[in-house]
Protein backbone atom coordinates (compact mmCIF):
# COMPACT_ATOMS: atom_id res chain seq x y z
CA UNK A 1 0.00 0.00 0.00
CA UNK A 2 1.39 3.38 -0.99
CA UNK A 3 0.90 6.48 1.10
CA UNK A 4 1.01 9.91 -0.43
CA UNK A 5 2.93 12.79 1.09
CA UNK A 6 -0.25 14.37 2.44
CA UNK A 7 -1.39 11.13 4.14
CA UNK A 8 2.03 10.62 5.68
CA UNK A 9 2.16 14.17 7.04
CA UNK A 10 -1.35 13.86 8.43
CA UNK A 11 -0.46 10.60 10.18
CA UNK A 12 2.62 12.19 11.78
CA UNK A 13 0.60 15.21 12.87
CA UNK A 14 -2.02 13.02 14.55
CA UNK A 15 0.63 10.90 16.26
CA UNK A 16 2.50 13.99 17.38
CA UNK A 17 -0.65 15.50 18.87
CA UNK A 18 -1.50 12.27 20.69
CA UNK A 19 2.01 12.12 22.13
CA UNK A 20 1.55 15.57 23.71
CA UNK A 21 -1.59 14.53 25.61
CA UNK A 22 -1.28 13.23 29.15
CA UNK A 23 -1.71 9.48 29.36
CA UNK A 24 -4.96 9.89 31.27
CA UNK A 25 -6.46 11.88 28.39
CA UNK A 26 -6.04 8.88 26.17
CA UNK A 27 -8.16 5.77 26.54
CA UNK A 28 -7.61 4.01 29.85
CA UNK A 29 -5.89 0.68 30.29
CA UNK A 30 -7.99 -2.44 29.79
CA UNK A 31 -9.14 -3.76 33.15
CA UNK A 32 -7.58 -6.89 34.56
CA UNK A 33 -7.35 -8.10 38.13
CA UNK A 34 -3.56 -7.84 37.81
CA UNK A 35 -3.71 -4.20 36.62
CA UNK A 36 -6.03 -3.33 39.51
CA UNK A 37 -3.76 -5.07 42.02
CA UNK A 38 -0.69 -3.30 40.64
CA UNK A 39 -2.32 0.13 40.90
CA UNK A 40 -3.59 -0.69 44.39
CA UNK A 41 -0.14 -1.83 45.50
CA UNK A 42 1.27 1.49 44.28
CA UNK A 43 -1.34 3.31 46.39
CA UNK A 44 -2.73 5.19 43.41
CA UNK A 45 -6.24 6.56 43.06
CA UNK A 46 -8.07 4.27 40.64
CA UNK A 47 -11.13 4.55 38.43
CA UNK A 48 -12.71 1.39 37.04
CA UNK A 49 -15.04 2.39 34.22
CA UNK A 50 -17.49 -0.32 33.15
CA UNK A 51 -18.94 0.43 29.75
CA UNK A 52 -20.42 -1.07 26.61
CA UNK A 53 -20.03 0.30 23.08
CA UNK A 54 -23.81 0.33 22.56
CA UNK A 55 -24.57 2.22 25.80
CA UNK A 56 -25.66 5.88 25.34
CA UNK A 57 -25.00 6.67 29.01
CA UNK A 58 -21.45 5.31 28.70
CA UNK A 59 -20.92 7.48 25.63
CA UNK A 60 -22.10 10.52 27.60
CA UNK A 61 -19.70 9.68 30.47
CA UNK A 62 -16.60 9.37 28.25
CA UNK A 63 -16.02 13.10 27.50
CA UNK A 64 -16.74 14.01 31.13
CA UNK A 65 -14.21 11.47 32.39
CA UNK A 66 -11.68 12.46 29.74
CA UNK A 67 -11.91 16.12 30.77
CA UNK A 68 -11.67 15.34 34.48
CA UNK A 69 -8.83 12.81 34.20
CA UNK A 70 -6.78 15.18 32.07
CA UNK A 71 -7.08 17.96 34.66
CA UNK A 72 -4.26 18.60 37.14
CA UNK A 73 -6.50 17.61 40.04
CA UNK A 74 -7.03 14.05 38.79
CA UNK A 75 -3.88 13.43 36.72
CA UNK A 76 -2.59 10.85 39.22
CA UNK A 77 -5.52 8.50 38.57
CA UNK A 78 -5.10 5.10 37.01
CA UNK A 79 -8.06 4.54 34.70
CA UNK A 80 -9.06 0.94 33.97
CA UNK A 81 -11.71 0.21 31.34
CA UNK A 82 -13.87 -2.88 31.67
CA UNK A 83 -16.06 -4.11 28.82
CA UNK A 84 -19.52 -4.99 30.12
CA UNK A 85 -20.19 -7.47 27.31
CA UNK A 86 -16.98 -9.50 27.41
CA UNK A 87 -15.62 -9.36 30.97
CA UNK A 88 -18.46 -11.06 32.88
CA UNK A 89 -16.19 -12.82 35.40
CA UNK A 90 -14.54 -9.49 36.26
CA UNK A 91 -17.97 -7.88 36.66
CA UNK A 92 -18.96 -10.57 39.15
CA UNK A 93 -15.69 -10.17 41.05
CA UNK A 94 -16.37 -6.45 41.50
CA UNK A 95 -20.09 -7.04 42.19
CA UNK A 96 -21.05 -4.75 39.32
CA UNK A 97 -24.36 -5.37 37.63
CA UNK A 98 -24.63 -2.84 34.84
CA UNK A 99 -22.76 -0.86 32.25
CA UNK A 100 -22.08 2.85 32.96
CA UNK A 101 -20.78 1.88 36.41
CA UNK A 102 -17.87 3.87 37.83
CA UNK A 103 -15.93 2.41 40.77
CA UNK A 104 -13.31 4.48 42.58
CA UNK A 105 -10.54 3.16 44.83
CA UNK A 106 -8.08 4.88 47.11
CA UNK A 107 -5.36 2.27 47.17
CA UNK A 108 -7.00 -1.01 48.14
CA UNK A 109 -10.17 0.57 49.53
CA UNK A 110 -13.25 1.14 47.41
CA UNK A 111 -14.38 4.67 48.30
CA UNK A 112 -17.38 5.00 46.01
CA UNK A 113 -19.32 3.85 42.99
CA UNK A 114 -22.10 5.11 40.79
CA UNK A 115 -24.15 3.75 37.92
CA UNK A 116 -25.78 5.72 35.15
CA UNK A 117 -24.45 9.10 36.29
CA UNK A 118 -23.78 11.72 33.61
CA UNK A 119 -23.65 14.77 35.88
CA UNK A 120 -20.12 16.25 35.71
CA UNK A 121 -20.31 17.63 39.26
CA UNK A 122 -21.27 14.34 40.88
CA UNK A 123 -18.73 12.39 38.81
CA UNK A 124 -16.06 14.87 39.91
CA UNK A 125 -17.17 14.45 43.54
CA UNK A 126 -16.92 10.67 43.15
CA UNK A 127 -13.36 10.90 41.82
CA UNK A 128 -12.39 13.34 44.57
CA UNK A 129 -13.14 10.68 47.19
CA UNK A 130 -9.99 8.83 46.09
CA UNK A 131 -7.63 11.78 46.55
Amino acid sequence: MKFGRRSTLLAFAVLGFAATLPASALQGTKYSAAALAEAQKAGKPILVEISAPWCPTCKAQKPILSRLLSSDKFKSFVSLDMDFDTQKDDLKALKAQMQSTLIVYKGTTEVGRSAGDTNPATIEALLAKAL
